[in-house]
């Protein structure tokens, strides 16, 4: 089939579905479906891009200031067992998306820069995004920042439900060039000239995007790509972290701090407008630091972006919905960006049949105590050589060597006690949940990963390196 006619199959498909979506609400535990206050709140999801575990305030930072993002888990609810689906940034982002697996449409990897990506790079027609799903009821949806689902139509935002779009297409960006030809600045599908600091523009389009919408739901999706290199800030912003002694530590603070600054706009913005109680926001990085490329720290984990050990899926993830969540709890079982799709249509009072498959969970139950117990019996990770599956306090996972590996996170968040040995029969048993899960889903579509040495792989990168003391709460 070709590309043209996959798509025109897709946008049939869709405007029955839209068809059926409209009018059709679902009763949310704990909210009165009568309210009409609670019907469509606004959805916010900010997504920050390569923040180490351990790299806010809330999560026991000590020599970053983030008084913003800080303030989501201060008024809602600071999850310490959240994951993203994948260690790397555009087969996340395709998972959060959509509220399912990246692998059920092949895709697993990071694509490479727009020159020599695969033709067929993009979030596949076939999904649909949170986007697509709120507009049949009536929601205005943006997106402002990065993209990484598609470099050529029909894979742009516009052709993914987002009435708006001001940002960039590829998985990475200057800050302060942003007149790049060959990934520009985009307000739809028109290129922008602008000299501003980027992490500002985005902050500013995101506040500028919720006071145009205030009268009317709308979902915003604002995707920094701080702190993912270059690492680009100002000397403004350097001058409020002159403490920290690290050089690129103190560039990462500083980039950072910009985009907490960002936040903190945006929030005020949502106040101003009368908004706050109106809006269910999401916090979550993409996947976990790459230490040496900018110094994130993820500590007590193990591992960094790129591998499936906890560094590099385990992330700050946090959830504010003033007046209706908790505020100022702090969340164990283990849950997922893909949970936020199923989250926010529960929350629009938007259904779902069962028969599209969301691996994601309607969260709000669990936060609001009134059902107990984990959201998932296991959550999944694939990727290439690589993978892992948590069920309950156990994790098993191959970093690419052939030889799995048995963790019991409760006792050993660190992952520094192999116990593989020990416990062959849960070995067994969670290696062939996995084979299951994974003869599910769908061959990659392009790319693999670059496969590290086992001894780089292994190695806790960056650790002799001195620099202000942190002590997360994991």
């Amino acid at each position: 089939m070709s590309i043209r006619s996959a798509v025109c199959s897709v946008m049939a498909r869709r405007v029955v579905l839209g068809i059926l979506f409209c009018g059709i609400a679902i009763a949310i535990p704990g909210i009165a479906s009568g309210d009409q206050t609670t019907v469509k709140p606004n959805i916010l999801v900010i997504v920050a891009d390569d923040l180490g575990y351990a790299d806010l305030g809330c999560q026991g930072c000590k020599d970053i200031p983030t008084p913003n993002i800080d303030s989501l888990a201060a008024a809602g609810i600071r999850a310490t067992n959240g994951y993203v689906s994948s260690p790397v940034c555009s087969p996340t982002r395709a998972a959060l998306m959509t509220g399912r697996y990246q692998q059920r449409s092949g895709h697993e990897f990071n694509p490479g820069p727009p020159a020599t990506a695969s033709a067929e790079f993009g979030l596949a027609p076939s999904e649909l995004t949170l986007a697509e799903r709120l507009k049949p009821a009536g929601y205005m949806c943006g997106i402002v920042g990065k993209w990484h689902l598609g470099y050529k139509r029909p894979y742009h935002p516009v052709d993914r439900g987002f009435d708006e779009f001001f940002g960039f297409l590829a998985g990475a960006h200057s800050y302060l060039d942003t007149r790049d030809q060959a990934n520009p600045i985009l307000r739809g599908l028109e290129p922008v000239e602008s000299v501003t600091y980027l992490t500002d523009m985005l902050a500013d389009e995101a506040a500028n995007f919720v006071r145009r919408h205030a009268s009317k739901p709308w979902c915003l999706f604002l995707t920094f790509n701080a702190v993912h290199t270059p690492m680009h800030t100002t000397e403004a912003y350097m001058a409020r972290v002159q403490g920290i002694e690290d050089p690129l530590r103190q560039q990462l603070a500083a980039m950072l701090v910009a985009m907490d600054d960002g936040v903190g706009k945006v929030l005020d913005t949502v106040r101003q407008q009368g908004l706050e109680e109106k809006t269910l926001i999401f916090f979550v990085s993409d996947n976990g630091g790459p230490t040496r490329a900018n110094a994130s720290l993820n500590t007590p984990l193990r591992g960094f972006k790129g591998q499936v050990y906890e560094g590099g899926i385990r992330v700050p993830f946090l959830i504010q919905w003033k007046g209706k969540l908790p505020a100022g709890e702090v969340y164990h079982e283990p849950i997922m960006a893909i949970d936020i799709v199923p989250t926010a249509l529960a929350a629009a009072q938007i259904s779902v049949k069962p028969d599209e498959l969301l691996d994601g969970v309607n969260l709000i139950p669990y936060l609001m105590s009134e059902k107990s117990g984990s959201p998932h019996d296991a959550l999944y990770w694939r990727f290439g050589a690589q993978w892992a599956i948590r069920c309950g306090d156990w994790k098993l996972l191959d970093p690419g060597t052939g030889t799995p590996e048995l963790y019991n996170l409760r006792e050993d968040i660190s992952e520094q006690n192999d116990v593989a040995a020990k416990y062959p029969d849960k070995v067994a048993q969670l290696r062939d949940l996995y084979e299951k899960w994974s003869s599910q889903m769908s061959p990659p579509r392009w790319g693999q990963p670059i496969r590290r040495p086992a001894a780089a792989r292994q190695q806790q990168p960056r650790a002799a390196r001195p620099r202000a003391a942190n002590s997360p709460n994991p």
